[in-house]
């Protein structure tokens, strides 16, 4: 719902877009990692356009008339493959196209006009979070070359803990003002605590260490693409929180900067 109802989040995501390109200038591309990109193997999608997926179910219907026409990149897909490939991580590029909502939702924010080429990474969902920080670790090269790394996904993401509000289609203002709960706000400075002192292997374990762990990410998948943008940024840079701000009580909007330049955006971003 983001995408009509901005709330706090849709403010920082223009201001991100600016900031990165006052910063660092336009990337030359996006790879986008997301929860709802998921494959048993690696896939890069590399068609030449994507629009838009609706992959969702019971939201008013002005939401799917919504559009987002982006060109693709298949040079890019066959850069990042061979990168994969050169540590020995098969993966497949795809001639086929389509943006996922978590992807096109927070890109119409960053990039409106949709002039920046895009190449969604499918990630496996069952790998572990540092085998996901490896991944990025090898899509390192390509930030180096203009190529934006971008994961979304949640800081924390219990849709059960939601409908418990009974409020799951409240206005953005109202879902806003609900007072977070105990388990989410733990979580959330439990990520930023461990993510300012680059605590990699509490990070990587954060099911068992983090406070919360299992009730504000029932499954994995969420957080995942946080390790990945993380380990294409490195593991020698602390992360730093350019946003937070909740809805519904216990879903964080929390977003992320990783490598060298990542603390150069905090004055330009961060809201």
């Amino acid at each position: 719902m983001i995408a009509l109802d901005p709330g706090r989040a849709g403010p920082f995501l223009r201001q991100l877009g600016r900031a990165i390109d006052e910063c660092f200038g336009r990337p030359r591309a996006i790879l986008a990692i997301s929860a709802h990109t998921l494959a048993r193997d690696r896939l890069l999608l590399g068609a030449p356009r994507h629009e838009a997926v609706y992959d969702f179910g019971g939201f008013p219907d002005e939401l799917y008339r919504l559009r987002y026409d982006a060109p693709g990149d298949p040079a890019l897909a066959e850069q990042a493959r061979a990168l994969l490939a050169d540590a020995g991580l098969r993966t497949a590029v795809l001639p086929d196209g389509g943006l996922d909502h978590g992807i096109w939702t927070a890109l119409r924010y960053i990039y409106p006009d949709a002039d920046v080429p895009v190449v969604p990474l499918a990630m496996d969902p069952h790998a572990a979070p540092a085998q996901q920080f490896a991944l990025g670790e090898r899509l390192a090269p390509l930030c180096a070359d203009g190529v934006l790394v971008m994961g979304t996904g949640g800081i924390t993401h219990n849709l059960q803990r939601v409908a418990m509000t009974r409020r799951f289609h409240a206005r953005i203002d109202e879902a806003e003002a609900m007072p977070e709960i105990a388990q989410s706000a733990a979580f959330r400075g439990w990520m930023h605590e461990r993510s300012r002192d680059r605590d990699w292997p509490a990070l990587f374990d954060y099911r068992d260490r983090a406070p919360a762990a299992r009730d504000m990410h029932p499954t994995d998948e969420h957080l995942l693409p946080f390790f990945v943008a993380a380990g294409a940024g490195g593991r020698d840079v602390p992360p730093v929180r350019l946003h937070e701000s909740v809805t519904f009580g216990c879903l964080g909007m929390d977003a992320y900067a990783f490598g060298a330049l990542a603390q150069a955006l905090h004055g330009h971003a961060s809201a």
